[in-house]
């Protein structure tokens, strides 16, 4: 089957996952769609294919040589992102792309000045969405690309490899893709998730992350007696949000730069919730944006001399770039198989995280690598059918690399 067709299969089943919710995986479309790769990866005929209570698809394309290889996984995400619908996508396969703008209904159109990545298709075949919802494309690309790289050894047992290891994981999207991954059954020495936009382009390095959950008690009264009672827990919100540095908000940054974004904020007179995320490349700065954050609720409740401001901080995951060092060879090789496809390698920090900064800290060295998609999470997410070929000889590549190690 070919890649673009495996994704705009794939791309049909629903699979949002919900941060709301308490269960693994957060949404049980999950778990129907891990069951549908499972049984295609059988067909296929991968050995040990297995899904966990917790919804992870495992698998293995088992070696055909006698040489001493190391085995190596690939990994990919099932789960959309609840930022935009992911259910009823209708892909539209869109031939020889002129780089103008795209009108994906009769009242949505994607602008090129508006989302300049479009013009890197010019000339090729790109899937797109009819405009009411996202794509699906972060991350059934990539796993239409493993699967599809996999076939193809499997079609050609003349191709010499090690034992290689295949997951897909739920959740992503909402910072849990790796929780309850099986490291040591996966049997792994390192891997590399295919979770990103340019194919070339190979991650070593991430935020390190953390939220915040901001509770503001108020004091609700009749606003015509109000005076020197009223504590507005809208307003306090207001004062403890601006107490952050502007130039510190995601709109404002870029390359290392941290900042601390504002995710979600309801509430009223009496009671007042906000969420954010803060991140930085340097663990060292993270530390301080939450000492600033500690800081200000101190502040706030000193000046009401009681505690309006409840803050509650926790880590998420920490930037990969330091372990990663420790294993020099795991990048290497993947930037041979992009240098190879030829593509000069980027190495740029991602502003973000992957199941592979979570999955490093847990002893499985894991590079990221791109799909050939972009303007993800809405309903202008588009995946290019020419670079979703090439991440698969990307992929072929990266074997040949690991079996000559």
């Amino acid at each position: 089957m070919r890649v673009e067709e495996r994704l705009m299969r794939y791309v049909q089943f629903e699979t949002t996952s919900d941060p709301s919710s308490t269960t693994v995986p957060s949404t049980a479309v999950q778990k129907d769609f891990a069951e549908v790769l499972a049984a295609e990866m059988r067909a296929m005929g991968l050995a040990n294919v297995r899904v966990s209570d917790t919804g992870y698809v495992y698998g293995t394309c088992k070696s055909n040589t006698t040489k001493k290889v190391p085995s190596f996984g690939l990994i990919a995400h099932m789960d959309t992102a609840p930022d935009y619908s992911g259910k009823n996508v209708k892909p539209r396969l869109i031939c020889n792309y002129d780089g103008s703008d795209l009108w994906l209904s009769d009242t949505v159109v994607t602008k090129v000045d508006e989302f300049p990545a479009m013009k890197q298709y010019i000339g090729k075949d790109i899937i797109v969405t009819d405009g009411s919802t996202l794509l699906g494309a972060d991350d059934k690309a990539g796993i239409a690309e493993i699967l599809t790289m996999v076939e193809y050894l499997l079609d050609h047992p003349e191709i010499e490899h090690g034992d290689i290891q295949i997951g897909f994981t739920p959740d992503e999207e909402i910072g849990r893709g790796a929780d309850h991954f099986d490291v040591p059954g996966f049997g792994a020495e390192f891997a590399y998730t295919v979770d990103g936009g340019m194919i070339h382009g190979v991650t070593d390095e991430t935020f390190n992350a953390a939220e915040a959950k901001v509770t503001v008690y108020g004091v609700a009264v009749h606003p015509g007696s109000a005076k020197d009672v009223m504590i507005n827990s809208l307003n306090v919100a207001q004062e403890f949000h601006h107490l952050l540095p502007h130039i510190s908000r995601p709109e404002h940054t870029e390359g290392r730069e941290g900042f601390y974004h504002l995710d979600s904020m309801s509430g009223n007179c009496e009671l007042t919730h906000m969420s954010y995320i803060i991140r930085n490349h340097d663990l060292n700065q993270l530390e301080e944006m939450k000492k600033q954050m500690e800081q200000n609720a101190a502040l706030i409740n000193d000046r009401y001399e009681k505690q309006v401001v409840e803050l509650k901080l926790r880590d998420q995951y920490k930037n990969m770039k330091e372990l990663l060092n420790e294993v020099p060879h795991v990048c290497e090789l993947a930037n041979r198989a992009v240098a190879r496809a030829g593509y000069t390698v980027v190495n740029e920090p991602a502003r973000g995280g992957t199941d592979g900064s979570t999955l490093t800290f847990m002893g499985l060295p894991c590079p990221n690598l791109g799909t050939g998609s972009s303007n993800h999470h809405g309903r202008h997410e588009v995946a290019c059918v020419q670079d979703m070929e090439k991440m698969v000889q990307i992929l072929l590549n990266l074997v040949e690399e690991v079996v000559n190690l």
